[in-house]
């Protein structure tokens, strides 16, 4: 286990949580960024829509690291991305961390934006 990360992770999810008012887990952090990186506002959403919502996220997440390359909107205003480089073959703990690492550099980069 990767205690600095897991401290670095606990302190996002603190504040990403005081923001909602309630504690929120991987999985809705990865919705909320895919719903900040869509930037329709409130909108309803069906199923695959939502599933749609967190591949957005996880392509935005993943690009910095070069896995993934924002090529543009489609005419109703969704991102799309273009696979750069394969996924390695790694553990789902280290699949894990790899997204809870993107998430907190998202974090800080959108603090410090």
């Amino acid at each position: 286990m990767n205690f600095e990360l897991e401290k670095k992770w606990r302190e996002t999810v603190t504040v990403a949580s005081k923001h909602f008012g309630e504690t929120l887990d991987l999985q809705t952090i990865i919705y909320i960024i895919g719903l900040q990186e869509l930037n329709k506002g409130y909108i309803q959403l069906k199923k695959d829509e939502k599933i749609e919502v967190m591949h957005i996220a996880i392509c935005t997440l993943l690009e910095p690291y070069g896995y993934y390359e924002f090529i543009g909107k489609d005419d109703d205003g969704w991102p799309h991305f273009e696979n750069t480089e394969k996924l390695p073959q790694i553990s789902d703990t280290e699949q894990e961390e790899l997204i809870k690492e993107a998430i907190i550099d998202y974090f800080n980069a959108e603090v410090t934006v």
